[in-house]
């Protein structure tokens, strides 16, 4: 990702986000609900002529057109196979938009809970269409999208929070040491791993990018999509003690494998890509905090106790990254 000097977004006034939706040949009714989202500007939007529209308007300089518009034909490919995806809205056959400088792409807003995860017939059904979702995956590569790897969503992160300074003096040393030692433990957990298939995923697949109606789920908001393995899309699913993940890891992949093969060593994997995710998420806020959205959202970023929990809960993952895996293996 590139660092951003200016604060993102400061033209995305209302008038000018109405008008991009209407370059289109649209006529929206002026009504305007901000969605929940802080890497984009996600809005929802009233239409004259029928019902309201979601618009994202994508952060200047994180993507290249060619990203998204590969994030969009897997979308759509999805959505073609009837898997229950939002994917963008084509206009004259296009999906990516540009207006003033600004890109952006229409969905069909889709309502919905977020999906009970306790409940082992609703982890099946995820289960199923994640399968569903990967089998279409590993047909083909990303070739602008990036790869999930130790590098990019850990020793870069850490870098960057360390050069930045953005770490408390009095706790720096500490961290960098801890985060060291949370390295080499994702790197132990690759090594176990072996070689596996790198796979177009979702890539944030948590129950907030999932819309659960009596119909099943709907998956929204891929565009942290990228090649990795499959597991990083099943162990955000996971939660609570040892045995509960078990059962529900048991839950999704029995629905999962009635559609696409699951590598059991990708297990060991488990809690080096939460390690990993912990590290890139520090490393996002920092990088975001320039962007006026984000010291109203998460103010206790730039207190020290962020970091002293960081360092305890990396001091969690390096001794669960030790752990056997959530099932013995051959």
């Amino acid at each position: 990702m590139t660092q951003e000097t200016t604060p993102p977004f400061a033209g995305l006034t209302p008038d000018v986000l109405l008008d991009a939706v209407e370059s289109l040949g649209l006529r929206a009714s002026g009504s305007l609900l901000a969605l929940n989202s802080y890497e984009n500007r996600v809005y929802q939007l009233g239409m004259e002529d029928g019902p309201p529209l979601v618009a994202k308007f994508y952060r200047p300089a994180r993507w290249s057109d060619a990203q998204i518009l590969e994030e969009h034909a897997f979308s759509l490919a999805l959505a073609e196979r009837e898997i229950p995806v939002v994917p963008p809205m084509l206009f004259d056959g296009a999906s990516l938009h540009d207006y003033q400088g600004i890109r952006f792409a229409l969905f069909a807003r889709r309502g919905g809970r977020v999906p009970e995860l306790g409940d082992s017939n609703t982890l099946e059904w995820i289960g199923r269409f994640l399968g569903r979702i990967h089998a279409l995956g590993q047909v083909e590569a990303y070739q602008a999208r990036p790869v999930l790897d130790i590098f990019s969503f850990g020793e870069e992160p850490v870098q960057y929070l360390l050069d930045a300074a953005v770490v408390p003096a009095d706790l720096r040393e500490v961290y960098r040491g801890v985060a060291s030692q949370a390295l080499d433990g994702v790197r132990r957990c690759f090594d176990r791993a072996g070689t596996v298939r790198q796979l177009r995923l979702h890539g944030d697949c948590h129950p907030g990018n999932m819309l659960w109606t009596d119909d099943g789920p709907h998956f929204v908001d891929f565009d942290d999509s990228r090649m990795g393995p499959a597991v990083q899309d099943i162990w955000m699913l996971l939660s609570g003690s040892r045995e509960e993940q078990s059962g529900q890891l048991a839950d999704v992949l029995a629905g999962y494998e009635d559609f696409c093969d699951f590598n059991l060593r990708e297990l060991y994997l488990v809690e080096a890509l939460r390690t990993l995710r912990l590290l890139h998420y520090a490393a996002w806020l920092a990088r975001r905090w320039h962007d006026p959205a984000f010291p109203l959202a998460f103010p206790w970023f730039a207190a020290p106790r962020f970091w002293e929990e960081q360092i305890l809960s990396l001091r969690e993952q390096i001794a669960l990254m030790d752990e056997p895996p959530l099932w013995t293996l051959p």
